[in-house]
């Protein structure tokens, strides 16, 4: 059960952390405001479940005189599975979270050299920098157990937030597969926004599907704007 909840808090951290770095490099490399990720809240998974990894590998090799390039190649690796795994999960489903279809060697969007190689850098600054503040904050965490009501807030709201993430989700889904075409998420997500800005309407940054429409009518003329903007 303290295991349990000790991953609990390494994933909150990560969860939360990755939701603002990825927040920030929307605004820095898109130059727009845009809730990052498939659920509502501010927090990714999949950064959850990364740090997670590099955690228990950082535990279990770093008494083990390993070479640290090694470990940190490894940890590169495993970043790089879980964003291929995510991202087959979505195409499979007709919906890309994210695309890399204009970088180099990409592999369907969704992985690439260059967020490999981000990867593994971010592997490496975890194992010399981050990881023994991680460690910090696990003490922290042994001495401050009354945290865990904090905890099960957290993984009350995630749930329910995944619940609620998910009907969207297989509305975009049904559209996708009916019109056998693939919808990539965060682009929908900025189309929306821009949209709901030019019409005047009243636009959610944490829910940018909360409708003044039903979301068919977004995806059609989604769809509609692509395509012309193609045929051009």
């Amino acid at each position: 059960m303290y295991l349990y909840l000790q991953f609990v808090f390494i994933f909150y951290m990560g969860c939360t952390c990755g939701w603002i770095v990825e927040l920030l490099f929307r605004r820095i490399v898109h130059g727009k405001w845009v809730n990052p990720g498939f659920l509502i809240g501010p927090y990714l998974p999949i950064y959850g479940f990364g740090l997670s990894i590099l955690t228990v590998l950082y535990l279990v090799f770093k008494n083990m005189h390993i070479n640290p390039i090694l470990v940190i190649l490894l940890m590169g690796f495993l970043m790089t599975l879980i964003e291929l795994i995510g991202g087959l999960i979505g195409l499979k489903n007709k919906v890309k979270l994210w695309d890399y279809s204009d970088r180099w060697g990409n592999f369907k969007g969704i992985i690439c050299p260059l967020f490999s190689a981000i990867w593994t850098i971010a592997s490496g600054v975890y194992y010399y920098i981050l990881a023994p503040h991680v460690m910090n904050a696990l003490k922290w965490f042994d001495n401050n157990l009354i945290f865990c009501y904090i905890l099960g807030l957290f993984t009350g709201l995630i749930v329910i937030d995944f619940i609620y993430s998910c009907k969207l989700y297989k509305k975009i889904k049904k559209f996708a597969k009916e019109n056998d075409i693939v919808v990539k998420y965060e682009q929908l997500k900025s189309y929306i926004k821009d949209l709901k800005i030019k019409s005047k309407e009243k636009y959610s940054f944490l829910n940018p599907f909360e409708q003044s429409k039903q979301l068919v009518e977004y995806l059609t003329s989604f769809i509609d704007g692509i395509n012309k903007n193609t045929n051009k």
